[in-house]
């Protein structure tokens, strides 16, 4: 049974976090191959520790001449990220750190079973196994969990703040957690606020960040969701002035839950950031959060999830699975129904519904993959409320 009284705590990381470090350069690595070709197949993982950049994994083009030729690429791509994250400290600085590239061809055997002809028709199977999930709920405008979606908008308006200089004494690394209150299951206010954030002076205090910080974040969160009984844990082990990887090193993937609901809904385990959009770990994911959030927008559950999964080299789903946790007055299979009816869900329909074949995705790197608004180049493809009308349809 659904409770309707509770506190609910999610966390996010900032940019400049070093697994967020890694997902920034992996994607912007899978940005450049999509910019030479659509079809590219990348799957780019990072690590990162002090004075060090590690770049490894399988990408593909039709030519693999150019591949070469990309190869020689890779070391700026990652100076690039990383000092637009803003690290210029003396154990990991963008113009100083060693960057090792180890990227090579995708093995043949995926490739094959990824991209094989069967019959006159090529029908493209998905990149690997996997089950993949969606949510949306009407708690907030975006149609978010509120507390993974204010722990980003804290974040971001921090990071805003430190790279136009109003707060200079901000450095890159961070982390914001929020325990939210729900009455009758909505959010009404914050029980805590931590935040964790890098700083440039040893002399400041714990209470010096706070009052830096705290004008921000009640300026993100909604009125009156914080008061009196609010407790704040501002940079709670004293000094931050090392961080970033040269505090504690970073890795592609680590950081899932913040890059989707917060914990508020299931996850099926794969990563996004540096894979292509073959890879159902990603792509899957995107459409089934987009399908979630149309079935919401549409008024047809104020809360749905759903579950997608798929097979390497097999096109068709396996399965859909939809719940609506009792808000819906259409039943879950009419939903799953509709849901199939609505969209082309083989990785193909996917890309091509969703526009994925594009360079739109170093900017998910930070911040949250889901929550954002579309963007006019196809940036958040993924939540667009356009399929609503065919799903009303098909229910």
């Amino acid at each position: 049974m659904t409770r309707d009284n509770y506190i609910f705590t999610s966390e996010s990381v900032s940019e400049g976090h070093p697994d967020k470090v890694c997902d920034r350069i992996s994607d912007a690595v899978l940005d450049e191959f999509l910019k030479e070709e659509p079809e590219a197949r990348v799957a780019c993982e990072t690590f990162a520790t002090s004075g060090m950049v590690v770049i490894g994994g399988e990408v593909g083009l039709s030519d693999q001449e150019r591949l070469k030729d990309y190869m020689g690429r890779i070391g700026q791509i990652a100076r690039d990220c990383i000092k637009d994250i803003g690290y210029e400290q003396e154990k990991f600085h963008w113009n100083t750190c060693h960057v090792l590239n180890f990227l090579h061809e995708q093995s043949a055997h995926i490739a094959k079973g990824v991209n094989e002809d069967k019959g006159a028709k090529k029908d493209e199977g998905a990149g690997d196994q996997g089950i993949m999930f969606g949510f949306a709920t009407d708690e907030t405008p975006e149609l978010m969990p509120a507390p993974i979606l204010y722990s980003h908008a804290i974040l971001r308006r921090l990071a805003e703040v430190r790279k136009n200089g109003t707060e200079p004494t901000l450095l890159p690394d961070a982390k914001s957690q929020l325990s939210v209150r729900y009455e009758n299951g909505r959010p009404v206010g914050v029980t805590s606020i931590v935040l964790s954030h890098q700083h440039s002076d040893e002399n400041q205090s714990s209470a010096d960040i706070r009052a830096i910080v705290e004008p921000y974040i009640r300026e993100v969160l909604p009125d009156g969701w914080i008061d009196e009984d609010t407790a704040w844990h501002v940079n709670p082990t004293g000094t931050f002035v090392i961080g970033g990887p040269d505090g504690d090193a970073g890795l592609t993937g680590r950081k899932i839950i913040v890059d989707t609901y917060g914990g508020a809904a299931p996850h099926g385990g794969g990563a996004f950031s540096g894979k292509d959009p073959t890879k159902v770990d990603r792509s899957a994911a995107y459409a089934a959060r987009y399908l979630a959030k149309n079935i919401v927008a549409a008024g047809l559950a104020g809360k749905c999830t759903i579950q997608l999964s798929y097979a390497i080299g097999v096109s068709e789903p396996l399965s859909i699975y939809a719940d609506t946790y009792g808000t819906s007055e259409v039943t879950p299979q009419q939903i799953e129904k509709a849901v199939a009816a609505a969209m082309d869900l083989t990785p193909r329909g996917i890309r091509e519904h969703l526009g994925l074949n594009r360079p739109i995705y170093q900017r998910t790197a930070a911040y949250g993959h889901f929550g954002r608004d579309p963007e006019e180049d196809g940036g958040f493809s993924w939540e667009k409320t356009d399929l609503v009308e065919r799903l009303k349809a098909a229910v």
